[in-house]
C-alpha cells in the first residue's frame, strides 16, 4: 500500500511547476508513479485485475444539470438539496458509489443573480456530519460554511446567500474539518454561477455554448471504485471532465464560453490546445477582468476558477482538438489528455468577445500590512502536519483581528522547498498586486479568492473587508492540506 509516508516523503515536490513542465518526468516521479501503480489502485489495474479506466476520448462529457428552485416567491430563490451517497457511472459500464448534492455526480450547477437572495436547505442523509461552504461567496458567518460549523447525520440546514456581490463563477463544497478532503474527494461539489445586468448586457457567447466544466483527479481499484488515501498525490492519474474520464466534447464551428473549476484536492492543472491554438481568458475566481487576455494556457491550482472563450470558426468539421494538460505527477498518458473537442458542423454566431469586459473597483489605501507564511511538514514523517505561521489550526485561537471597513495588504509567502500550496481566504474576494516582487499577468489581475503558491514563491494580495463582521478562515485550498491544519482564523470587528 502506498502510505502517506511514502507519498510526503518527496510525492508532493513533483507538482511543483519545475519539476513537471517541458514533457519529460523525473526519475522521482517515474518511481513514484511506479509504485503507485503497483498497488493496484493507480489507474484501476494491478493485481491481475481487469483495466476498467476507458481509453481517452472514448465517453461523451455530461453537461451538469441544473439545480431548479422549488420556489421564486419573495424575492428570493429557495432550493431543496439532498446531500447522500449514490451509485454513478463513472467509468462505461460500472457503477461507482460517490456522495452527491442531489444525486449528482458531479455536482449540479445552481444559476443565481446579484442581488437576489438564494435560500438552499440541505438535509444531510449521510452517516457523518457535513457542513456546506460556498466557496467565494460573500455571506454571513452563520452561513459560511466553517470547518466546525457541520450538521449531523439525518439533520438539515439552512443557508442563506444575498448575493450582493458582482457576477463570478463561484462553487460550493463540503468544509467539516478533518473530513472536507475525503467528502470533496468522493464528490461534495458543485457550481454556482453568479451573473449580474454587467455580464449579461454583454455579446458573449450564452445558452447551449456557455459550458461549466469541473475538472479533477481521481483514482479507482480494479472494481471501479474510489480509492482516497491522504495525500494521494501519485495515485490520483485519472482525469475527470464532468465526472468522466478525459471525455470527448462535441462542438459547433462557432465561439464557445467555457466556465472551468479545478475542484481537485491537490492536482495543478496547465492547460493548452494541443494545436498551441489561442484562448482568450475574460474572468477568473471573482467575475470578469476588465480586458480579454489572449493566451496559448491556462493554469488552475485547486478551487481556482477561469472563464475561457474557444473560437473554433478556425478549424473545419472534422477537426478534433485536445484540451491538454501539461503539469504531472503522472505521465503525460496519464494525466496530459483533459478532452477532446470534436468540431462537428457549422453554426451562426452573433456572439464577441467586448475590447472591455468590466471596471474593477477601485482599490482603497490599505492602512495594514500583514505577513502570512504557509509551511508542512516535508521531512517524510508519518503524519506530516500543515501550518499556518508555524501554528497547526485551533478553531478557538483567532490568528488576525481586522477592523471593518480597512483595507489590508497580506503578502503570504510558501516557505516549503519542495510542497506547493495556494491560499484561499473566506469572504472576500482580493486582488493580487505581485508575485514574487513583480506585477501578475493579466490572467491574475481580477478579482481572485484563491491564488497558487509554488515553493518559494510570495505573493500580495489587496483586500477590503467592508461587508460582514465575525470569524472566517483563511487557509490552503490544496484540501488533504487545510485537512493536516493549514488553516487560520481572521475576525472581522
Amino acid at each position: 500500500m502506498v502510505t502517506r509516508r511514502s507519498l510526503l516523503g518527496g510525492a508532493v515536490a513533483a507538482t511543483g511547476a519545475g519539476l513537471l513542465t517541458g514533457g519529460g518526468l523525473t526519475p522521482l516521479l517515474r518511481a513514484r508513479t511506479a509504485e503507485a501503480s503497483a498497488t493496484g489502485t493507480g489507474t484501476g489495474s494491478g493485481s491481475g485485475g481487469p483495466v476498467v479506466v476507458p481509453p481517452p476520448f472514448s465517453v461523451r462529457m455530461p453537461t451538469a444539470p441544473v439545480l431548479q428552485p422549488i420556489s421564486t416567491l419573495g424575492g428570493q430563490d429557495t432550493y431543496a438539496v439532498t446531500i447522500k451517497e449514490v451509485a454513478r457511472e463513472i467509468i462505461p459500464g460500472v457503477q461507482t458509489k460517490v456522495l452527491t448534492y442531489d444525486g449528482q455526480f458531479p455536482g449540479p450547477v445552481l444559476r443565481a443573480r446579484s442581488g437576489r437572495k438564494v435560500v438552499i436547505r440541505h438535509r444531510n442523509t449521510l452517516t457523518m456530519p457535513v457542513s456546506v461552504h460556498l466557496h467565494g461567496g460573500s455571506v454571513s458567518p452563520d452561513n459560511d460554511g466553517g470547518p466546525m460549523d457541520t450538521f449531523a447525520p439525518n439533520t438539515s440546514r439552512t443557508y442563506t446567500y444575498p448575493n450582493q456581490q458582482p457576477g463570478a463563477g463561484l462553487w460550493f463544497h463540503d468544509h467539516a474539518h478533518h473530513m472536507e478532503s475525503e467528502h470533496v474527494f468522493r464528490g461534495l461539489s458543485a457550481t454556482y454561477l453568479l451573473s449580474d445586468e454587467n455580464e449579461r448586457s454583454l455579446p458573449l457567447p450564452s445558452g447551449p455554448y456557455e459550458v461549466p466544466i469541473a475538472l479533477r483527479d481521481a483514482r479507482f481499484d480494479e472494481a471501479g471504485q474510489l480509492v482516497y488515501v491522504m495525500d494521494d498525490v501519485f495515485g490520483r492519474t485519472t482525469i475527470l471532465a464532468n465526472g468522466r474520464p478525459s471525455p470527448y466534447v462535441e462542438v459547433a464551428a462557432r465561439k464557445y464560453r467555457f466556465r472551468l473549476l479545478n475542484s481537485s484536492n491537490m492536482r495543478f492543472f496547465q492547460l493548452r490546445l494541443s494545436d498551441g491554438g489561442q484562448m482568450i481568458q475574460i474572468g477568473t475566481d471573482g467575475g470578469l477582468l476588465e480586458a480579454p487576455f489572449p493566451t496559448d494556457t491556462i493554469g488552475l491550482s485547486p478551487a481556482e476558477r477561469a472563464d475561457v472563450v474557444i473560437d473554433f470558426s478556425r478549424y473545419r468539421v472534422g477537426t478534433k482538438i485536445v484540451l491538454e494538460n501539461t503539469l504531472g505527477p503522472g505521465s503525460p498518458d496519464q494525466v496530459g489528455k483533459v478532452l477532446r473537442f470534436d468540431v462537428v458542423r457549422t453554426a451562426s454566431d452573433a456572439s464577441r468577445v467586448p475590447e472591455r469586459l468590466r471596471t474593477l473597483p477601485a482599490m482603497a489605501k490599505a492602512t495594514v500590512e500583514r505577513s502570512i507564511v504557509l509551511s508542512m511538514d516535508e521531512d517524510g514523517r508519518q503524519e506530516p502536519r500543515g501550518f499556518m505561521d508555524g501554528q497547526v489550526w485551533d478553531y478557538q485561537r483567532i490568528d488576525q483581528t481586522i477592523a471593518h471597513g480597512s483595507s489590508e495588504i497580506w503578502t503570504v509567502t510558501n516557505a516549503n522547498k519542495i510542497v506547493p500550496h495556494n491560499f484561499h481566504m473566506h469572504l472576500v474576494q482580493f486582488r493580487v498586486l505581485e508575485r514574487n516582487g513583480a506585477p501578475v499577468a493579466p490572467g491574475e489581475a481580477g478579482l481572485k479568492d484563491t491564488v497558487r503558491l509554488f515553493p518559494g514563491e510570495t505573493v500580495k494580495l489587496h483586500a477590503t473587508f467592508n461587508t460582514f463582521k465575525g470569524t472566517y478562515v483563511y487557509h490552503c485550498h490544496l484540501l488533504d492540506h487545510s485537512a493536516m491544519g493549514m488553516m487560520a482564523n481572521f475576525r472581522i470587528r
